[in-house]
């Protein structure tokens, strides 16, 4: 992707946000100069991955296989395997309409994924096999706003705005927006995006970027590369 696409990306993601009352918090604003001169300061961020994520997953289609993503806030693997302390995560994300996000699953996140506004959210949905591949024939069962839901596999499960469903690690989803674009919020167990996502088909989970112009917000993605 261009840089330059992603930051109107950016830009207008911010602004469909706040269309629904949701503000994003102060880190969100930071420049990448502001970043760096404050690179002690703002560790937790960096260290948790907090912040902005715009995807393609490498595939160069954003408007037909891609998503936007803001992580608010993410707690420690270390708390997670304890059993204590912060144990959670939340993200902010744009489904724009008729964007796949891609059929895939996660080894240890749990998942509620909330349509906060906007059109309907479409999942499909699949358990997994033994070898935890996707299970072409067993029933789903998975809980939306407390009311277990059965599906065939491979069933559509759809979400109007304030409607959410709950996913449990090794259940294979895939969505898109439906009618028009939804603002999604995502409540879960601690969040790694970098080893915890495991896709159907070999793709990657971050997008690779040119270059064009610089960044108006360093993604969650550029980190490593441009903070240390």
């Amino acid at each position: 992707m261009k840089r330059s696409t992603i930051n109107q990306i950016i830009h207008e993601g911010d602004a469909f946000i706040r269309s629904f009352g949701y503000v994003l918090p102060p880190f969100a604003y930071l420049s990448p100069d502001e970043m760096r001169a404050r690179r002690g300061e703002i560790s937790g961020i960096v260290e948790a991955g907090l912040g902005w994520d715009v995807t393609d997953y490498g595939q160069g289609r954003f408007d037909d296989l891609g998503l936007f993503l803001f992580t608010v806030r993410n707690g420690r693997a270390e708390d997670l395997s304890r059993g204590r302390g912060m144990l959670y995560a939340e993200k902010a994300m744009i489904s724009r309409r008729d964007q796949l996000s891609p059929m895939h699953r996660h080894v240890v996140k749990a998942e509620d994924i909330i349509n906060r506004g906007g059109g309907s959210l479409v999942l499909e949905l699949f358990m997994s096999d033994e070898s935890g591949a996707v299970d072409e024939t067993a029933e789903v069962r998975v809980p939306t706003d407390g009311v277990w839901r059965t599906l065939p596999a491979g069933g559509r499960l759809k979400l109007e705005p304030g409607e959410s469903v709950t996913l449990l690690p090794g259940v294979w989803h895939a969505f898109w927006a439906e009618d028009a674009d939804v603002f999604i919020g995502e409540v879960s167990t601690v969040n790694d995006d970098r080893t915890d996502n495991v896709f159907r088909e070999p793709i990657g989970r971050f997008a690779e970027i040119e270059e064009d112009e610089a960044p108006l917000h360093l993604l969650v993605s550029d980190y490593d590369r441009l903070l240390g």
